[in-house]
């Protein structure tokens, strides 16, 4: 098959749309279900190449949940505690596989920008990852294969129409890329940058540690920014996105925006959160909703009398800013990339509340020595990479 005719591209206005190759090759891709749109194939591809070069750095299984062609989340198959099986809803499914892991982490991250996600896997969907998938909301998912009964699992999915796609794991692309805007071609040679713990020698402040696994999160945090529409940041923990900012055009609303994500993870585990007192039989979506309308500012409009009862047994108490903030003190060891230099300590300042310490950016900026010195505040270890990261 060497092009596959799309029912439309980004809107139902435009057509035609396909997918094709411009050097008479197969597509590297089978459609085993489904129907799979314009965005969907821009989702996947994207998709695969972030979990294939994770798993290339790490050695690990990897899975990402794309949302308009960024990560929601993306992470490694490092084993869950009890704690995090609760909060993404897995400790119902057992002994989980290491893929399986992997798409629990990122999922469950984000799970609000996860809502209909499309799935990118590193390895052949296994069985325990496929019922994992079969009771999310999503529009699909990309993998190298699928065992038979996962394929089954998941042609079930969304009365029998669920997207499910099949890649070469031994294509390779041209190494020249091109696209149209306004009818003008751009063309520029792929970003084949490899990212390892080589990029992270040139450690700037006067706190020079960085353990294997920060190096681990950081080296996640650069690839997850590969493959993120700029400007972004990532925050990691423990080999899984926590925190992703994507598309700001302010740098450091990139990184307010992905650390108060990064907040509301960590909220999600407190013992407040864990024993929210929900109703039997409430959706896994209305229960996400419920926990971030919790968590957040606007918490009375869940807590209101006449509000609550739809969803709980009982009337929670408030989970006041003191305590969540007390509850927040407890998060360190946070790893944040960022695509391009943070151009003001502001960034380093606010990342400092959610934990970070451990920081890689290319560096370049006129308020490098600024940037540097807020890090030794705060007794954190950064990296100059000189890499630059943009996506768009």
């Amino acid at each position: 098959m060497k092009e596959l005719e799309l029912k439309y591209g980004c809107n139902p206005n435009q057509k035609p749309s396909r997918i094709f190759m411009n050097d008479g090759r197969e597509l590297p891709v089978k459609i085993l279900n489904g129907r799979p749109g314009y965005i969907n194939f821009l989702d996947a591809l994207n998709g695969w190449q972030l979990v294939k070069e994770l798993k290339e750095a790490t050695g690990l299984p990897a899975a990402t949940s794309f949302k308009h062609v960024s990560p929601a989340g993306a992470a490694v198959g490092l084993p869950l505690s009890d704690v995090l099986k609760k909060i993404y809803w897995v400790d119902d499914l057992g002994e989980l596989t290491p893929l399986a892991s992997a798409y629990a982490r990122a999922r469950g991250a984000d799970r609000m920008s996860s809502f209909g996600d499309f799935i990118a896997l590193s390895d052949v969907c296994d069985v325990c990852t496929a019922r994992m998938i079969g009771r999310e909301v999503s529009d699909g998912v990309i993998a190298p294969g699928y065992e038979p009964e996962a394929l089954e699992i998941l042609k079930a999915k969304k009365k029998g129409g669920y997207n499910i796609i099949e890649i070469d794991p031994a294509y390779v692309p041209e190494p020249v890329e091109r696209k149209q805007v306004y009818g003008v071609v751009f063309e520029q040679g792929r970003n084949e940058l490899k990212i390892d713990r080589e990029l992270l020698k040139n450690v700037v402040t006067a706190n020079k540690d960085i353990p294997d696994e920060a190096a681990r999160d950081l080296i996640i945090a650069l690839i997850t920014l590969k493959y993120t529409q700029s400007n972004s940041v990532c925050y990691v923990k423990d080999g899984q996105a926590i925190g992703i900012g994507a598309g700001q055009q302010s740098r450091v609303h990139c990184t307010r925006l992905a650390g108060s994500k990064a907040d509301n993870w960590y909220l999600r585990q407190a013992p407040q959160v864990l024993s929210l007192p929900f109703k039997k039989g409430i959706k896994r979506a209305d229960r996400d909703n419920a926990i971030d309308v919790y968590i957040g500012d606007d918490y009375m409009d869940l807590l209101a009398d006449g509000r609550w009862e739809a969803v709980f047994t009982e009337k929670p108490a408030v989970f006041t800013k003191e305590e969540k903030r007390a509850w927040l003190d407890g998060l360190d060891g946070v790893a944040l990339g960022s695509d391009a230099f943070f151009p003001f300590g502001d960034n380093i300042d606010r990342a400092a509340k959610s934990g970070v310490k451990y920081v890689a950016e290319p560096g370049g900026s006129v308020r490098d020595d600024d940037v540097i010195a807020v890090c030794d505040r705060y007794n954190m270890a950064m990296a100059f990479t000189g890499i630059r990261l943009f996506h768009h």
